[in-house]
């Protein structure tokens, strides 16, 4: 057997804590070269020379199962539970009551109830009876005893102390004392303490596998009849392809498509698979993928995305990539990635926690002991320092504090990938949150990507703004020519003859041949027509000095003029420009507000273009005609000024600059070098995204330190009170998971933040 890698999805993990203990577990399984469980996403990643039967076995000798299906770990309620909600309190119901240990716990809270009601909170009524030690009893077995066995396996087979470990310990201490409804209640509290944190920590997975229905499951593909019983015999048709029939339309599961299959869109249904437009034009609701505000337009050969929504046209689209690999899965297998890269701050506490556990149990040791062996201080009894001890080792339980990170990462993650922008790791989450200083490339970052024609110039021109019928005829006759070319520039003008209507005004131009480094000709029409640079035309085509003069004033401003001559003689000219997109000074000072004390403009481009896009877009300084090195060397510099530096760039070109910054932020459409290259993407090539995520780093590393403050706080607000003997078990183990509760739910409001 070839060392491979596995991945298993784990079943009835209800706290980090849980995570550690199949972690270590697995990990010391012979053959096991790598293992790390991702908590947030429920998946076991398994490197090594083993079989996978052994992992399994491992996992389910620790008390937790491996989901066999397909898809993710959620709990599968039995049929008889449909009548409950899924979500609420009926859905925390219906969670317990789906699985084994927690339905037990469920039981066990039944069971406590008489010895709560009548030893603990009403014992003014005088009410006594054996039965309800007995069935303080029987709570504590019935929901202790999966508590037990896992605490048990931790111990033999990772030689590990647990959570688990510690609140057997208490209960069986209890039990010793005489304490039978505190010890039953505190295995009850802490069974479903422990099932409410593993309830919401699904319910915030289910935000991540969500994005999974967005996709529907089936689409209408174009195929040719297959074996037609209709036409079988006719003109010696035998089977195969059906000569008579054509294509037709067949509803088939997604993962039956091939790339290359034709499917059919339908108008407001949505799309089920990558691919590109073959026939039709619509306007595309893209918000579910890239987070878009407005439907974008779709023609021939443009690009969708599995999972957007058509409008109102019908598509016909030819699939780009398998089910597998298109937009939306790759989305969700990164953010389920990216909930393994834990940030600097899950990670403290992870290490804080791993030596934390086993500490307690020896500092519950010597408050148990030192007091009565050196003040003479009572052992046994209601506050002896025996109880006091055990009350120690339920208070000093970490769950709150370990699940106090991994649920808001996860929460802040979800969201950004819910509103387009894909963050690659908890590490890479915290990083956002710091930044002081924040590098752009400028072409498909601040502008557009693409120029634009802004004007045209006739040599009798009849209107200022160049809207006139010499104009229209001079860009026509240009576009005659361009339209043989693949060239940014020749398509500007394409575009602009589309737009004013001019385009069929002449014919292609024949006999196209490219002037390197100045320009194209052609015939058109009869005619000999050249289209090129100012430099060339001081040389070849004659001009007059106020030409030069106008088209030297454009080109200062960073725009580029194309001059356009008939025969020899001088027709006109055009200016192209790539604008800035109309988001990005808003975007720009949307990060200022955000508290980005620094942005800068890095670009290969002149001085002159680079400082006009810059004024255009509110950025604060500019580095142009950079070569890529150039670009890596001031992004160390900002490194070295302002310690964080974000680098926005498309993904590619820039990829040594995102490499080098702090974060590296890709533009791109749901591209696979977006998604692929950087730190973070923006999916909808929405420069304002990043103001969002920004904001949505600094509140989820807020809530993340209000958490694990809020946690500790308590902790040592509980710990006093049992030390000065007016605490009890029961209260302790409630405060645990009072704060496990407010701290996790806490976390989970991120899912819902929207910037305010």
């Amino acid at each position: 057997m070839s060392e491979t890698q596995q991945i298993y999805r784990i079943k009835g993990m209800d706290c980090a804590d849980c995570a550690r203990t199949i972690e270590a577990g697995v990990a010391r399984l012979e053959g096991v070269e790598s293992c790390t469980l991702n908590y947030a996403a429920a998946r076991l990643t398994v490197a090594g020379d083993i079989a996978p039967e052994v992992v399994t076995e491992r996992v389910r000798a620790l008390g937790y199962a491996v989901d066999d299906g397909p898809g993710d770990a959620a709990e599968a309620a039995p049929p008889w539970l449909a009548w409950l909600p899924e979500q609420g309190a009926g859905g925390f119901v219906r969670y317990l009551l789906s699985r084994r240990a927690t339905a037990f716990a469920l039981l066990g809270a039944l069971l406590i109830l008489p010895g709560l009601i009548f030893v603990e909170l009403l014992p003014m009524l005088g009410l006594s009876s054996p039965l309800f030690s007995v069935t303080s009893l029987a709570a504590l077995v019935v929901a202790g005893y999966p508590v037990a066995r896992s605490a048990w396996q931790s111990l033999r087979i990772n030689h590990r102390i647990t959570i688990n470990l510690l609140m057997t310990i208490a209960a069986i201490g209890a039990v010793i004392i005489g304490a039978y409804t505190e010890a039953g209640l505190v295995m009850v509290l802490f069974a479903i303490g422990e099932a409410l944190e593993g309830y919401t920590m699904e319910r915030a997975r289910q935000s991540i596998r969500s994005l999974m229905e967005v996709a529907p499951a089936e689409a209408l593909v174009l195929r040719p009849c297959i074996d037609c019983q209709g036409h079988m015999g006719k003109d010696g048709y035998s089977g195969g392809p059906c000569p008579f029939c054509g294509v037709e339309e067949q509803l088939v599961p997604v993962a039956e498509l091939v790339i290359g299959d034709t499917i059919v869109v339908k108008p407001g249904e949505r799309i089920p698979m990558d691919g590109r437009v073959t026939q039709g034009m619509s306007a595309v609701n893209q918000a579910p993928i890239t987070g878009e505000s407005t439907p974008v337009e779709k023609a021939p050969a443009d690009e969708v995305f599995a999972g957007s929504i058509n409008g109102d046209g019908a598509l016909e689209v030819a699939v780009t990539h398998l089910a597998e690999d298109n937009t939306l899965s790759r989305i969700i297998r990164m953010v389920e990635e990216a909930q393994e890269r834990k940030a600097p701050a899950e990670r403290f506490v992870d290490q804080f926690a791993r030596w934390y556990t086993p500490a307690v149990v020896v500092l519950a040791a010597l408050v148990a002991v030192l007091p009565p062996l050196v003040l003479g201080a009572p052992f046994w009894g209601e506050q002896g320092w025996f109880y006091r001890a055990l009350a120690l080792l339920v208070i000093a339980c970490p769950c709150a504090l370990v699940i106090s990170t991994p649920v808001t990462i996860i929460s802040a993650i979800s969201n950004a990938a819910h509103n387009g922008i894909l963050i690659k790791g908890g590490a890479h989450l915290e990083a956002l949150a710091t930044l002081q200083a924040v590098a752009f490339d400028k072409t498909g970052t601040l502008t557009a990507g693409q120029p634009d024609v802004i004007a045209v110039r006739a040599v009798n021109c009849l209107d200022p703004q160049g809207f006139c019928a010499p104009c229209d005829d001079l860009l026509a006759l240009a576009s005659a020519v361009e339209r043989r070319s693949e060239h940014p520039l020749a398509r500007a003008i394409v575009r602009a003859a589309e737009e004013r209507n001019v385009l069929a005004a002449y014919p292609a131009a024949e006999r196209v041949t490219a002037l390197p480094g100045r320009g194209v000709s052609g015939a058109v029409a009869g005619r000999q027509v050249v289209i090129g640079s100012h430099s060339y035309f001081d040389t070849a085509v004659a001009h007059a000095p106020e030409v030069c003069d106008a088209v030297a004033q454009a080109a200062s401003r960073g725009h580029t003029p194309m001059l356009v001559g008939e025969d020899g003689a001088y027709r006109g000219y055009a200016v192209l420009a790539d604008r800035v997109r109309p988001s990005s000074r808003a975007a720009i000072a949307a990060l200022h507000e955000a508290g980005i004390r620094h942005t800068v403009m890095l670009t290969g481009d002149n001085a002159a273009t680079a400082r006009t896009i810059a004024d255009a877009a509110g950025i604060d300084a500019v580095h142009a005609d950079l070569m890529p090195a150039q670009k890596v060397e001031i992004v160390r510099q900002l490194l070295a000024e302002y310690g964080a530096v974000g680098m926005v760039g498309d993904g590619v070109n820039d990829a040594p600059a995102l490499a080098t910054a702090t974060v590296g932020i890709a533009m791109g459409a749901g591209t696979a070098q977006a998604l692929e290259t950087a730190d973070v993407a923006l999916l909808g090539n929405d420069l304002g995204k990043l103001a969002y995520a920004v904001r949505l780093a600094q509140h989820a590393l807020r809530t993340v330190r209000f958490n694990i403050a809020l946690s500790i706080g308590i902790k040592l607000f509980f710990l006093a009170l049992v030390l000065l003997g007016y605490g009890s078990l029961w209260l302790a183990v409630l405060a645990d998971v009072g704060a496990a509760l407010v701290v996790t739910l806490n976390g989970m409001r991120l899912l819902r933040w929207r910037g305010a």
